[in-house]
């Protein structure tokens, strides 16, 4: 019983952070959604970022935009700047590890592109540097963040999107990141090809 009442306990802290987030986020992942249209119908690609489970999320979107989601359609330009693991070892190794996905878009991210920088503290190294070399790059942001928005929420811009889980604990917010990307891919697909 213990057990049982603890996956309750859970499933009961999920639901209601989503349901404080459905409020609160609505209008920053409806924006995002926007921004992300009207960048890849003017031939822009989606690159995305992140560490950990953060790194997964990030996969999750690259994946779902280039395949598809829940309707059959044509591929969406999508990089996530996490899966090379040569690539990611050689700049680690020949720089530093805060460098793998900033060098990474110093070559693959053009002006007009979007960067979706994904941190569930808002403090992680790499993804500070992605967001400082996407600025120089002309590139936008969709941060994902959680707790205060960390040292990322400093570096935003008024052109970027900053979309904050009012949570401390890493996974309700990583459930709401989650959940956000899948309102993307959703409203996407509905926006380009519905």
């Amino acid at each position: 019983m213990t057990i049982q009442n603890n996956i309750k306990k859970i499933f009961s802290a999920s639901i209601e952070t989503k349901q404080q987030c459905m409020t609160e986020l609505a209008r920053p992942i409806s924006d995002a959604i926007e921004l992300m249209v009207s960048r890849l119908k003017a031939g822009n690609k989606i690159l995305t970022c992140g560490n950990g489970g953060s790194a997964a999320d990030a996969q999750h979107l690259s994946a779902e935009l280039l395949c598809r989601f829940d309707m059959e359609r044509p591929g969406l330009p999508a990089i996530a700047l996490t899966t090379d693991s040569s690539t990611l070892t050689a700049i680690g190794n020949d720089y530093h590890y805060d460098q793998i996905f900033a060098r990474q878009l110093s070559s693959l991210g053009n002006k007009g592109d979007i960067l979706v920088a994904i941190s569930t503290s808002g403090n992680s190294g790499n993804v500070i540097e992605a967001i400082k070399t996407a600025h120089q790059r002309g590139l936008r942001v969709i941060a994902l963040t959680g707790r205060d928005g960390g040292n990322m929420a400093t570096l935003l811009t008024a052109e970027d999107i900053e979309i904050r889980v009012p949570s401390n604990i890493t996974a309700r917010i990583q459930e709401v990141h989650l959940l956000s990307i899948h309102c993307f891919c959703d409203q996407i697909d509905q926006l380009m090809f519905g």
